[in-house]
């Protein structure tokens, strides 16, 4: 693998989101009669033979998996999310025994609002829901468990201290602020960030061009720098 050559800690197989694993997951969208569609077993079969084959090449412990049964972005629904989520997690249980060593990590993207108190595309359910979607999860999943999805900084810390999650991660906060765990540290605002740049070509704009912090001063610095 290209990563053991490149010396990169580990990989992170994406299938979340809409894209291709998460496709053979969801029953909103995967409409296959084969032995890849239909029941939980079919739908989870591909990610758990991308992960049995990347784990045999560079081990379980290099190897994490990102999962988004709750989030129906590009339209990869499901009717059942949390069920769909939990027969991922259980096969994922069972290949670990089987391979006498853990993932890396779970990473599972929470159905939550934004940093910002708005609504993402997706499903979204209450508060509560949220909250019980995240405990089914954590104990379930028998590993490190990452979380995501819109989560501030006080509720990252909530989610570990409370045994909801092993790590929190940051997305859109992160590419605004390339200092996040400096800015977390002591509790300094955050530059907001710009949504219609996250997918655009422009080498700076809304990717290198967000202040940092002052080292000095506490106050955002003119520019970003790499």
């Amino acid at each position: 693998m290209t990563i053991c050559l490149t010396g990169f800690d580990g990989v992170e197989i994406h299938g979340a989101h809409g894209y291709l694993i998460d496709q053979f997951l969801k029953d909103g969208i995967n409409d296959r009669k084969d032995e890849y569609g239909g029941s939980y077993t079919n739908r989870c079969r591909f990610l758990m033979q991308v992960v049995q084959a990347i784990a045999g090449s560079i081990g379980a412990d290099r190897l994490g998996v990102r999962i988004s049964p709750a989030i129906d972005h590009l339209d990869a629904m499901d009717s059942d999310p949390l069920s769909l989520g939990l027969a991922v997690i259980e096969r994922l249980n069972i290949l670990q025994k089987n391979l006498g060593s853990k993932l890396t990590y779970l990473h599972v993207t929470q159905p939550r609002y934004t940093a910002y108190g708005q609504t993402e595309s997706g499903r979204h359910g209450s508060e509560e829901e949220e909250a019980q979607f995240m405990k089914t999860v954590r104990t379930a999943y028998q590993g490190t468990l990452v979380v995501s999805g819109g989560f501030t900084r006080e509720l990252g810390m909530q989610a570990v201290a409370q045994g909801d999650a092993d790590l929190v991660s940051y997305g859109r906060l992160f590419i605004a602020n390339p200092d996040l765990v400096s800015r977390f540290k002591v509790h300094a605002p955050l530059n907001r960030y710009i949504r219609k740049t996250f997918y655009t070509q422009d080498p700076v704009v809304g990717y290198t061009d967000y202040p940092f912090l002052s080292s000095t001063s506490g106050r955002p610095e003119s520019h970003s720098r790499l």
